[in-house]
């Protein structure tokens, strides 16, 4: 039997004193690896100063590594014995320091996972070709935070602003008490804390000093770090960079942030953000002098990308509201040279037929953007068929946490219910709203809420018949933990007359469908006229929804909808429906898949929508 020669060397436990960990421990060590030894890109060559330990015998090896599978891939990493193990030249000299070395490099690999009282084994099998190598770590009990101390220092701590970005850095903390140590989200967790007040009017926050003292007896970590504001700053000048087409005073009217305003991450974002929906650009950036010197007057820079003037969209489609859909558009965000906008669109679809033309002004310096507007309308839904023509003109305020809204506008409406008479309407009709969003994502949000109240007459004189309507909208979303979110929903309106005749169904209400009522198909619930369904005087949504995200871009979802339209209060009897549903992340907003049931149509129904509608 051939003979067997193993050798095996253990770890030396570290003693019971206190260690510090820091980035410049971790830099040294990784500074000292690449030194001494090559990584595989450079191991063709022998490292320099190595040519004494070559021996007239190569050795080949191959190292197996058992280890839980986080410590695993960080030693495959930076223990050099694994990253050498293909290396032509390795002699038994090389070999012996590289499984020396390999000892420290282990303990070193699972300190930075939080474990620093990890036990090293390495076996070696000469007697198999190549050498079989086992490298065994036992990570034992895993370092724990048992403090964390954050100090601010600066102008920060004396203003309502810092204070409050203080408050969030704190509560957002990335390794709060009784989480693993790890040396990767302790970086990260400095990282955010800086940025989280460098988001406030403070954008040259930095960090003064940081320190995690680690006991290894205790297997506890305290962790520390001090972070100086420097003065808060305030808007200078805009500086407008790549504009060939547009004026600096169009980019301008779309900010909210005005010189002498104090600095925010927050309301950048929503410029840059606002700017690229504008159709005007395909590529925007912006960024704030941090020059503490000029804090006082901070200049803003804007480099943008100017998008193409005209564009041809043409598409073929399915709604579970709607059905098959054909559509074909054409815009000019420039067409009189000046940054006036014009869209055209057509839509052909089972349920619904529109034709639209809008022009859209470049915003004012008051910050509002005016629309004008004129539309064809047909509609097929259960079993009524409404025909509306509309001309309007309608203004906005830029800002979309906080816009007011108010217009005027002509509708011309027929209505012809199956079995029924036909009724022709017309309205001159003047209207306000205002929406509040207060979420943490405009687009996808998850902590928050938005509400919406819309107001409008129409006017005596100028319609059939005078009438008054308001409609409120509210929906709140709460994350209940890390993968688990809770979003409610409430809608209510009501038109305000005698009676629903005269007035145009536009602004009566029906329910049903993907992003209302689900489990009832488009606009089913309404008031019964014969045949059809036709809009009532009132009506009421309410939907609650609970979230499980199994990865951080797709989840299930599990939901109840109730709501219902009516002419009368007295019989107003809202229709149940609930069910489950998948949820995806998508650029432009959730993707939504339901499956439901009606209680009261006694059928389950296919939805899905894209967005946020509100």
């Amino acid at each position: 039997m051939p003979a067997r020669l193993s050798a095996i060397i253990r770890t030396v436990p570290l003693p019971a004193s206190r260690t510090r960990v820091s980035r410049c421990w971790l830099l040294a060590l990784t500074l000292a690896s690449a030194v001494a030894f090559p990584t595989l890109a450079d191991a063709q060559t022998a490292p320099e100063g190595a040519a004494h330990l070559r021996a007239d015998a190569a050795i080949r090896y191959r190292v197996e590594i058992v280890a839980p599978d986080a410590i695993a891939a960080t030693l495959r990493a930076v223990v050099d014995l694994v990253r050498w193990q293909d290396f032509d030249e390795m002699t038994e000299d090389l070999f012996d320091r590289l499984a020396r070395d390999a000892v420290p490099q282990s303990r070193e690999a699972a300190a930075t996972q939080g474990f620093f009282s990890a036990g090293v084994d390495i076996t070696v099998d000469r007697s198999t070709q190549p050498v079989s190598v086992t490298l065994h770590v036992t990570p034992g009990l895993p370092t724990r935070i048992a403090g964390v101390a954050i100090d601010v220092t600066g102008p920060a701590t004396e203003t309502p602003e810092g204070n409050a970005a203080i408050a969030t850095l704190r509560d957002t903390w990335l390794l709060p008490k009784a989480d693993v140590f790890l040396q990767g989200r302790w970086t990260e967790a400095k990282t955010a804390a800086v940025a989280t007040l460098a988001a406030s009017p403070y954008a040259a926050a930095r960090l003064e000093a940081s320190e995690a003292r680690i006991d290894p007896e205790a297997r506890s970590a305290d962790l520390s770090l001090k972070i100086a504001s420097g003065p808060p700053f305030r808007i200078g000048t805009f500086e407008v960079r790549g504009l060939e087409r547009y004026t600096p005073k169009l980019v301008h009217n779309f900010a909210t942030l005005h010189e002498g305003d104090l600095y925010g991450a927050q309301p950048l974002d929503d410029y840059v953000r606002r700017l690229l929906a504008s159709g005007y650009f395909a590529s925007v950036q912006a960024s704030i002098d941090t020059d503490v010197a000029q804090a006082d007057h901070a200049t803003v820079t804007l480099s943008v990308i100017e998008a193409p003037t005209r564009h041809v969209e043409f598409g073929v489609g399915y709604s579970t509201d709607t059905e098959f859909k054909l559509s074909a558009a054409y815009s000019d965000v420039n067409v009189d040279g000046h940054g006036m906008q014009m869209y055209t669109n057509a839509r052909l679809e089972s349920k619904v037929q529109q034709a639209d033309i809008r022009f859209v002004r470049p915003p004012t310096s008051g910050g509002w953007i005016d629309t004008y507007a004129a539309t064809l309308q047909r509609t097929d839904i259960e079993n009524l068929v409404t025909r509306t023509a509309a001309v309007t003109v309608r203004r906005r305020a830029i800002e979309e946490r906080r816009t007011p809204a108010f217009g005027l506008g002509f509708y011309v409406n027929e209505e012809i219910p199956e079995g029924g008479s036909t009724d022709s309407s017309h309205a001159l009709y003047l209207d306000g709203e205002y929406t509040w969003r207060n979420v943490d994502d405009l687009l996808s949000p998850t902590r928050g809420w938005m509400a919406n109240v819309q107001t409008g007459v129409g006017l005596p004189g100028a319609s059939t018949e005078t009438f008054g309507r308001v409609v409120g909208r509210v929906v709140a979303w709460w994350p209940l933990s890390d993968s688990n979110a809770l979003t409610a929903r409430v809608d209510a309106g009501a038109v305000i007359a005698p009676s629903r005749i005269g007035i145009p169904s536009n602004f009566l209400f029906r329910t049903g469908g993907d992003t209302t009522v689900r489990g009832y198909a488009y606009e089913s619930l309404g008031v019964q006229q014969g045949a059809a369904v036709v809009g009532g005087r009132y009506y009421a949504v309410g939907s609650v929804e609970i979230e499980h995200w199994i990865t951080p871009s797709w989840g299930l979802a599990a939901f109840v909808d109730a709501g219902n339209a009516t002419d009368s209060l007295d019989g107003f009897d809202p229709a149940l429906g609930y069910g489950v549903g998948g949820r995806l992340r998508t650029p432009i907003g959730p993707f939504r898949l339901d499956v439901a049931y009606g209680q009261e149509s006694h059928s389950v129904r296919l939805h899905f929508s894209v967005g946020l509608s509100f």
